[in-house]
């Protein structure tokens, strides 16, 4: 992850209901959630919780599945590594992969 990028995702989650919805996302791992579940549980408006999620895909954080005429969102579990992995690859005397270990601790499979 270069650093344009980086800046996108930490933009991405510097607003209160992305940062919510990513935990939230992260936290109903491999099920992951609807849009209006999503907004729901946050309390939310659905336009809103769109637009948002919209933002948290483009930077990466989030995948998606359409099922029929919703989308289902999931937490991107390879957009979140990389950004632990940006900040942590100068850690360890610069020896990235000494770290490794936490970040796969970190960054669990879903």
């Amino acid at each position: 992850m270069d650093k344009n990028r980086a800046l996108a995702v930490f933009a991405a989650l510097s607003q209160s209901s992305r940062l919510d919805a990513f935990r939230l996302l992260i936290k109903a791992g491999s099920t992951g959630m609807a849009a209006g579940e999503i907004s729901g549980a946050l309390g939310v408006k659905q336009n809103t919780m769109s637009a948002n999620l919209s933002l948290l895909f483009q930077a990466g954080l989030v995948r998606t599945i359409r099922e029929g005429r919703s989308i289902r969102y999931f937490a991107d579990m390879d957009g979140l590594r990389a950004m632990l992995a940006f900040l942590m690859e100068d850690c360890c005397g610069g020896d990235p992969d000494l770290c490794r270990p936490v970040l796969d601790a970190l960054a669990c499979e879903v």
